[in-house]
């Protein structure tokens, strides 16, 4: 009787054995199957992040001919082609125009589109200028209805170079128009500029605002000296007529 005991609890103690053989096995082979789970969720996301990059959204315009019907594609702006001067006249005109002037309806909008023709650094200073903690601020200065308006009257090119920055001077004039009674403020100024060409920005945004990459790099405004008319000077007609021999 003490021997068939005996070996009932040694054929027990073989088969818990076994049993914790056969769990830990079990055990071992589930952690290996989750590490290659894991490892391989990883080189998918990685090999998809890799992947990121490549998938780029490029608007495109498409031509259809109205006599022939060809459709073809026409191609971007790169920022590598020669502009004609009268496109970069009127950018430096447009550029100057939004910067100095103030209409309160018109303030956001100009400010976004002056900022998009701006280098990083330059936006810096844009943004400070527009702060409401400078008292500079045209949104401390130019309140109670008051308007800006610039008019752009000469633009110089004082150094062009192919492919590289140009120089430009702008002689606009400045009429501050206050409200209430007080007369109207017109100053004259000499704006210098100097502007490049580069690659339109990527941000959809920036684009439409900027389509040709046209940037300013540095902007320095001062007063233009104008002589004061005499007044018993003759009037210009006068002076044409005595000069010319004819009567006005």
């Amino acid at each position: 009787m003490v021997k068939e005991a005996e070996n009932y609890f040694a054929e027990a103690q073989r088969w818990e054995f076994d049993r914790s053989v056969a769990l830990g096995k079990a055990a071992r082979r589930a952690w290996a199957v989750a590490l290659v789970s894991c490892g391989t969720a990883l080189l998918a996301i990685g090999a998809v992040a890799l992947l990121a990059p490549l998938k780029t959204v490029e608007p495109f315009v498409v031509r259809v001919d109205s006599s022939t019907g060809i459709v073809d594609v026409v191609p971007g702006y790169a920022g590598t082609e020669e502009l004609p001067e009268a496109v970069e006249r009127y950018l430096v005109t447009q550029y100057v125009t939004l910067r100095e002037r103030y209409v309160p309806a018109l303030a956001e909008a100009d400010y976004d589109q002056v900022g998009a023709y701006h280098s990083a650094l330059m936006n810096q200073g844009w943004a400070a200028a527009w702060a409401k903690t400078n008292p500079e601020s045209p949104l401390n200065r130019y309140t109670e209805g008051t308007n800006v308006h610039a008019q752009v009257q000469a633009v110089s090119f004082l150094h062009h170079v192919r492919g590289g920055p140009d120089l430009v001077q702008v002689r606009f004039l400045s009429e501050i128009q206050r409200g209430g009674s007080a007369g109207d403020d017109r100053n004259h100024f000499l704006a210098t500029l100097q502007v490049a060409f580069a690659a339109p920005s990527a941000d959809v945004r920036l684009r439409a605002l900027n389509p040709l990459g046209f940037k300013v790099l540095e902007y320095r405004r001062e007063p233009e000296v104008v002589p004061a008319e005499s007044p018993n000077a003759p009037p210009p007609a006068a002076v044409a007529a005595a000069t010319t021999g004819v009567q006005p």
